[in-house]
């Protein structure tokens, strides 16, 4: 629904401001009790407030009111909601400055039960942005909703109020009480919530360091912002420079290369010995769906794998890990056999990893020397790849041909090299973190002079369209249309060649040497020569915004 009016925005600024929160009722008019309220003042009056938040009015000399005078009530729609939050103790309120917040909780910070209850699916990010721009401070937001992190980002018209609303939302979407949320989650504002997802795209945040899926969920988040209203400028943009980050990241650094994790190593080390061409056609088999079979069943979907049989005890946690992996990596087939198979399961596969807490061999020679050969494209050899202690494949496999076995003395060395080479490539990383947090910080600022650049062409387009109304006033009503237009074309381009130099001043877009303190301070010249900017044009603007969006 479209303001018409001053006095009808003055009415539902009142309405925003007392309805929205007790908290911001006390900080947008903690003097109302105390107003005192005088005859709408004459172009040479001003306001102040007076100590005791008082609003009286002054005149030039020629101009006072005498102390006496009777007040006519039916001007006291004068001081309005407007000006009331001018001149109250709201100032510090009105002049924040918008802040990007992340609100999150991650494998580093909470508990998976509680990811699992706070997590939200991806068809329903969208609505989850309406429900969070519905929100009194919050003008934009994302979600960044996986396995090992819940974190929502926003730009807010006020830090505190912001997290407080957030936090609330997700209390109640979740059914997860506020402490225990408060409990778990971080808070980061501005550059650090930035460079912290920048550090997540490039995978320094994950579990192993320069993981790659991370950053296909980074992007997953802007295709789904696409045309979402909420997902506005701001965070976009900042998603958008999150994943090319990401991407410099992994090709400049290759920082993804080399395993971290005795689970990953195995998986690199079987794609090692395998001819590359079977890579996504070997056939796998893992046994035990612990902890570590089930990094290994990961690390293998990672790398391409669409389909394997995994042998336990119960069925239970591989179900549990398929459903995962199906929310994850979509086309992935995980077959489920129990202890009792194991010898004919591992007579149809061409590597074999065990991770199981048996105490004895679940392999011996003689289990292994009927087993029927692999096939040559697979390199002939069956890998027995074991990471458990103790260990679930007897050395004496070793004798048996056709077999390959490597246990985890075997991986140890390759883990200790990659790690340290990974975390040589995250300081590498960081730099390219650094270069793209600036720039992006750089935008951002420049966007300040987005408002004086609309202000300065509506204040010219104001005076030309005065001057040439009045200029056809003169002319007559029987002028010609074309003469008319171009009166109208000359007072056009006589407004554009003045505010080109002005214009072209105020934008940071690198197509000149101008630094960006150069251009704010050309704002701000332009700000004060011509009156542009006052203390509440911009929240006022957003109010205006955030009420109109609420009626619609």
């Amino acid at each position: 629904m479209a303001i018409s009016s001053g006095a009808k925005l003055e009415t539902l600024l009142m309405n925003y401001c007392s309805s929205s929160s007790a908290s911001f009722s006390r900080a947008c008019f903690p003097y109302q009790q105390q107003i005192k309220v005088f005859r709408k003042p004459n172009p040479g009056m001003k306001g102040v407030l007076s100590r005791n938040g008082a609003i009286r009015c002054e005149a030039a000399e020629s101009n006072a009111f005498s102390e006496g005078e009777k007040i006519d009530p039916s001007k006291t729609a004068a001081l309005s909601a407007l000006e009331q939050l001018k001149t109250s103790a709201a100032g510090r309120y009105t002049k924040e400055k918008s802040s990007i917040v992340v609100i999150g909780l991650s494998v580093h910070t909470a508990p998976v039960e509680m990811r699992e209850k706070l997590a939200i699916p991806e068809a329903e990010w969208p609505r989850a942005i309406g429900e969070l721009c519905s929100l009194n401070h919050i003008e934009e937001a994302a979600v960044l909703s996986t396995c090992n992190r819940m974190e929502i980002y926003v730009v807010a018209l006020s830090q505190h109020r912001a997290v407080k609303e957030v936090t609330e939302w997700m209390s109640k979407t979740s059914g997860v009480p506020v402490p225990e949320i408060c409990k778990h989650r971080f808070l980061l504002y501005n550059k650090d919530a930035t460079q912290h997802l920048f550090k997540v795209s490039a995978g320094l945040d994950s579990l192993v360091l320069g993981e790659g899926q991370i950053l296909a969920q980074v992007k997953q988040v802007l295709k789904a912002g696409e045309g979402v209203l909420g997902f506005g400028r701001n965070i976009h943009m900042l998603f958008k420079c999150a994943s090319t980050v990401g991407k410099r990241v992994r090709t400049e650094t290759n920082i993804a290369a080399g395993a971290v994790s005795v689970s990953s190593a195995a998986v690199e080390l079987a794609l090692m010995k395998l001819p590359k061409s079977s890579h996504t056609t070997a056939r796998m088999l893992v046994i035990g769906a612990g902890k570590m079979g089930k990094l290994v069943i990961k690390h293998l979907v990672s790398k391409g794998c669409t389909k394997m049989v995994v042998i336990n005890r119960s069925e239970e946690k591989v179900a549990a890990i398929r459903e995962e992996l199906k929310r994850e990596a979509k086309g992935v087939e995980i077959i489920y056999r129990p202890l009792t198979d194991m010898l004919a399961c591992s007579a149809e596969a061409d590597v074999v990893f065990t991770s199981t807490a048996s105490e004895t061999p679940l392999f011996l020679k003689e289990h292994v020397k009927n087993l029927p050969p692999v096939s040559s494209e697979v390199g002939g050899l069956r890998l027995f790849i074991d990471i458990s202690v103790p260990r679930n494949v007897g050395s004496c496999v070793t004798d048996v041909e056709g077999a390959q076995v490597y246990n985890v003395d075997d991986l140890k060395e390759v883990v200790a090299a990659n790690k340290e080479d990974r975390l040589r490539k995250a300081m590498e990383a960081q730099s390219i973190i650094t270069e793209e947090l600036n720039e992006f910080e750089a935008w951002r600022d420049s966007l300040e002079t987005v408002p004086t650049l609309k202000k300065l062409r509506a204040y010219a387009e104001r005076i030309r369209d005065a001057e040439f109304t009045k200029c056809l006033s003169k002319m007559g009503d029987d002028i010609p249309k074309k003469s008319k237009k171009a009166v109208e074309d000359l007072s056009r381009g006589i407004v554009n060649k003045l505010l080109h130099g002005p214009m072209r001043h105020l934008r940071c877009d690198n197509s000149d040497n101008r630094t960006l303190d150069e251009v704010l301070e050309n704002m701000h010249a332009l700000n004060r020569m011509f009156s542009l900017e006052s203390d509440m044009s911009l929240f006022e603007q957003k109010i205006r915004e955030k009420i109109e969006k609420g009626q619609k």
